[in-house]
């Protein structure tokens, strides 16, 4: 995808299936980005939470308040903390929220945020343009610190030779300097399918934005506010994401429990906090051919059920 056409939101057709907005109904969008999701809800009627802790997105967002008056609020915040900021202005419970996980189109198309490498720019990284840097982290943890970074969250299999080979480069300051030093250090010719930078960038960057202790947060917040037929629907990026959405959807619909008789004392499991579990919905190839950035992309979604939330985590 093209930087003049960077706003195609991913699996949109699935995702309103799955929601099924209407007027009358309040939908979180808790990632807002580039307001794909959000302007295709506002146009369904309903009444809309976009949230983001980007404040360029913040700002650009402005334009859709003013034109869907009354029905839309921004929030710069992060999406863990929806149920709080959502409880300071009266909105307790909310119809359904769509969480689109991950760095946006806008963020990865403009070189100087630091997401990616076919734009060289400053090794920044930060989602909310606040907070420790991808060149901070780099440039001071030490080699183990990089490489579990590297291995936990971009599944590289070769994390401590990349590791050494930042450290022993080190200090350093574009994206451009870590795209080759990661492939100075893997071996990379220029007809391989995937570059070996790949990996390294996605770790760094969840690392700096702790993305999945910010899902897993995310997600029991969804739990907390959505009101009894509520709808989550979760777009996810690389297994790391969807690993993580897969088993809170199992957990907390029950799946794969037991059943069996209590002993006596034994405390019962609590109630499924959600049903209707989708399977993992995947574009198209006519999607895909429109929106190469769709060809990672997992949608799955579930219904609230009446239950208790099992954490009141915010």
């Amino acid at each position: 995808m093209t930087q003049d056409a960077p706003h195609i939101p991913v699996l949109l057709d699935d995702v309103l299936a799955a929601l099924a907005p209407r007027p009358g109904m309040t939908i979180v969008d808790a990632t807002f980005g580039a307001g794909g999701y959000t302007t295709a809800l506002l146009e369904a009627g309903a009444t809309v939470h976009a949230f983001d802790r980007d404040p360029d997105a913040i700002v650009a967002g402005q334009t859709l308040v003013a034109r869907y008056a009354g029905r839309l609020a921004l929030h710069a915040a992060r999406f863990s903390a929806m149920r709080a900021e959502l409880a300071a202005i009266g909105v307790a419970r909310v119809d359904a929220v769509v969480m689109d996980i991950g760095v946006s189109s806008m963020q990865l198309d403009q070189g100087e945020r630091g997401f990616a490498f076919m734009h060289d720019g400053p090794l920044d990284m930060r989602m909310s343009q606040a907070g420790e840097s991808a060149a901070d982290f780099l440039n001071t943890a030490d080699e183990e610190a990089i490489a579990d970074v590297l291995y936990r969250h971009g599944e590289e299999r070769q994390s401590r030779r990349v590791a050494r080979a930042i450290v022993a480069a080190r200090p350093l300051t574009t994206t451009g300097e870590l795209a080759r030093v990661v492939r100075r250090a893997l071996g990379y010719k220029p007809h391989d399918k995937k570059d070996p930078a790949t990996r390294t960038f996605q770790a760094v960057r969840i690392h700096v934005n702790d993305e999945l202790g910010e899902l897993e947060a995310g997600l029991a917040a969804t739990e907390a506010l959505l009101g009894e037929g509520g709808i989550l629907a979760v777009v996810s990026f690389h297994s790391l994401e969807d690993r993580i959405v897969k088993q809170f959807l199992r957990s907390a619909s029950g799946a794969g429990r037991a059943l069996s008789r209590h002993l006596p004392g034994e405390i019962p499991a609590p109630p499924p906090t959600f049903m209707q579990v989708s399977k993992a919905i995947r574009p198209s190839e006519a999607e895909i051919a429109r929106n190469p950035r769709a060809r990672s992309s997992t949608l799955r979604h579930a219904v609230r059920t009446g239950a208790p939330p099992r954490s009141l985590a915010a």
